[in-house]
């Protein structure tokens, strides 16, 4: 599956100019990328104290754009962004497929620092999506930080953990350890894919939006800072080869969540 990583400055609390941007860069790669995938809240930034800039799920601006953006390009969009639903506050994983159904994931570990937990809803759910085939876990931000609620076991498999996020430079070491030992322990392929540039905050970031393979290789190539696209193709007969010649899974420990 070819999948594209979109690492580029998000304009602050400006949900027509950053849809405007995506469209740009989608219409850029259309027929060369079956995915795309975009940073956390990519429609707004981190704007966790500004409700009122959420989009209704399914009815809003930023859904029906994202909607007819994968219709017109024929590519599966993947991100995050605020939404109102049922009333709740929701930072909002998605997976926009052509022609068809979105599926969504909420944020279920909330950045308590960044004020996050004081308007938004968390999510309960560990979804795993299916996208042509393969099997997808959406992970946004913080959640990766908790391996317990991103580990697959058994029953519950999946191919490529994708994580969306406005992770700082100040602690973008942790990004850098974290997510290729998500993808060791789950013995799955890994994205990551991260904003750049200066929000309204004031709060810097550098990017590393990453691809790793299965043996962990950083396979997207993305410099500091870098404004661009990269797409990477992962074959996924390589993975299930992988599993069967090391199979980890098998092995793997039961366990419950509970409290949650």
């Amino acid at each position: 599956m070819k999948i594209a990583l979109l690492q580029y400055p998000i304009e602050w609390a400006n949900p027509q100019a950053n849809i405007g941007l995506l469209d740009e860069r989608l219409r850029a790669i259309a027929g060369r990328a079956e995915m795309a995938v975009v940073p956390e809240m990519f429609s707004t930034g981190f704007c966790t104290d500004r409700p009122g800039l959420a989009d209704e799920w399914g009815t809003g601006y930023t859904c029906q754009a994202l909607q007819r953006m994968a219709d017109d390009y024929n590519m599966a969009i993947v991100g995050s962004m605020m939404v109102t639903d049922h009333g709740k506050l929701y930072n909002r994983g998605f997976l926009f497929r052509p022609k068809g159904l979105p599926q969504f994931y909420d944020k279920h570990h909330l950045y308590r620092s960044g004020g996050e937990a004081e308007f938004f809803t968390p999510g309960n759910e560990r979804k795993i999506f299916e996208y042509r085939g393969v099997k997808i876990r959406l992970a946004v931000c913080y959640d990766l930080r908790f391996p317990v609620w991103l580990r697959q076991d058994k029953h519950n498999m999946y191919d490529i953990l994708i994580v969306v996020a406005c992770w700082p430079t100040i602690r973008i070491q942790y990004w850098d350890a974290l997510l290729p030992a998500r993808a060791a322990e789950n013995h799955c392929f890994a994205i990551g894919v991260n904003m750049i540039g200066t929000d309204g905050m004031k709060m810097d970031y550098n990017g590393h939006s990453v691809a790793y393979d299965t043996w962990l290789k950083d396979i997207a190539g993305f410099e500091d800072y870098e404004a661009g696209t990269h797409i990477v193709d992962f074959a996924l007969e390589k993975l299930w080869h992988f599993r069967e010649v090391l199979p980890q899974w098998q092995e793997a420990d039961d366990y419950k969540i509970v409290g949650h």
